[in-house]
């Protein structure tokens, strides 16, 4: 992979051609060339048949310069670098900015072609791709051009496996801003490839990658959430926003950020989102205020209890480090 960078600041990634491919590209180019020389040359023999010796030799010069020189240059102006045996192999030839290229480049890499193509038997072109480290050829470095792949084998893309339901939205005010893409590419390929990993080395690569996570956005672990779980819903939450972003829901709807259901923010009497109990957890009762009646399960009130006094606060407990997700042993 060739990362160039535009006059924009747009980082291009470009698959150079290789030495395999570009020589199959060129044979091709050769092949049809030449057949057509040959042809040319064949029509010509007859309609000069009453010239001279001389006449003869300038009419077979200039049909070879025409047809091997001038044609290539033509169809790679014309077509952008997409030739016949380019096209065939799926290359094509850019600028070295990743642009199109346009006939001084086509010029340049048609008439240093003449000289390590057709003049060395394609020896010096073989040598200077080998060297090169994007495989370019002279007429390429002189041109300032690069010959790229277009066509690329894609691998099948995996599923992303859903979060848990009982944590979908609990994570929508997380600070997600400071997370490279570099972090996001490998949680996603973890979750996809999770169920074909070892348990323990799952595990442990599960619970990296959230201790990843969570210093990145600055919060601390959440408490009884699994690693995986974690990842699977905040890589979700991140999905949501974006598909948010994109179709423009305002700064309100879940999962955007400035949302007031999220960890920070929360509205009145709304409870926040690390609230959520998970499976299994008791669920808390409501306790009466001072001077309202107790609830009973008939349904109807009891007598006014008695006022509620404050305990006396307590002294402040020093917050407990976290520990991150610990791999199971």
């Amino acid at each position: 992979m060739s990362d160039l960078v535009t006059g924009d600041a747009v980082v291009l990634g470009l698959r150079p051609a290789r030495l395999p491919s570009r020589a199959l590209a060129i044979f091709l180019d050769l092949l049809v060339y030449l057949t057509g020389h040959l042809i040319i040359s064949i029509g010509l023999t007859f309609a000069t048949a009453s010239l001279d010796v001389a006449a003869q030799a300038a009419v077979s010069v200039a049909s070879f310069v025409l047809v091997l020189v001038g044609v290539p240059i033509a169809v790679e102006t014309l077509s952008h670098g997409r030739s016949l045996g380019k096209l065939a192999c799926g290359l094509r030839v850019v600028r070295d900015d990743g642009g199109p290229i346009r006939f001084r480049h086509a010029l340049v890499r048609g008439a240093m072609g003449v000289v390590e193509l057709l003049g060395t038997f394609g020896a010096v072109a073989c040598i200077a791709s080998l060297v090169s480290a994007r495989g370019r050829r002279l007429g390429d470095v002189f041109a300032g051009a690069l010959v790229v792949r277009e066509r690329v084998a894609g691998a099948p893309v995996m599923p992303m496996p859903p979060p848990p339901p009982w944590l979908a939205g609990r994570f929508s005010g997380l600070d997600l801003s400071a997370v490279p893409e570099g972090l996001w590419l490998a949680i996603r390929q973890y979750l996809t490839r999770m169920n074909q990993l070892d348990p323990q080395v799952g595990a442990a690569m599960a619970a990296k990658l959230a201790d990843d996570l969570v210093a990145r956005t600055g919060t601390p672990p959440p408490v009884g959430v699994p690693a995986a779980a974690f990842l699977m819903a905040v890589v979700h939450e991140r999905q949501a926003r974006d598909a948010a972003r994109a179709f423009g829901a305002g700064p309100g709807a879940p999962g955007v950020p400035g949302t007031v259901a999220g960890l920070r923010g929360t509205a009145p009497g709304t409870p926040p989102a690390w609230g959520h109990p998970a499976p299994g957890a008791p669920v808390p009762q409501a306790v009466p205020q001072a001077g309202e009646p107790a609830p009973v399960p008939g349904g109807a009130p009891a007598a006014p209890a008695a006022p509620v006094v404050a305990p006396a606060p307590a002294a402040p407990v020093p917050p407990r480090p976290a520990t991150g997700f610990a791999p199971p042993a």
